[in-house]
């Protein structure tokens, strides 16, 4: 899942290379201009709209965990102190 800055069709392309099915929104410009190529425009690319509902809440998650110092500025040395930082948010802001 992804924002629509993302809907360029060159990483649509490289997701589909690797097997993963994009949840990415296509721009209002992209839309105009597939239709204004006419039948030569093709078919839009899959959206679920259901799965991309499901991005907001993972945001607004990390948004919140972002609130805490050390994970938005990254202060750790070492990826596991950083995760644990996160783990250790992540059960304060949701679980407690």
């Amino acid at each position: 899942m992804a924002d629509k800055a993302y809907s360029h069709p060159s990483t649509r392309k490289a997701l589909r290379a690797k097997g993963i099915n994009a949840v990415i929104p296509q721009r209002r410009d992209q839309i105009a201009h597939r239709l204004a190529r006419g039948s030569r425009g093709g078919r839009p690319p899959g959206f679920d709209a259901a799965a991309y509902r499901g991005r907001n809440v993972i945001e607004r998650a990390f948004g919140r965990l972002k609130q805490w110092r050390a994970i938005a500025t990254r202060y750790d040395k070492h990826a596991r102190n950083y995760r644990a930082g996160i783990v250790l948010g992540a059960i304060v802001m949701f679980w407690l």
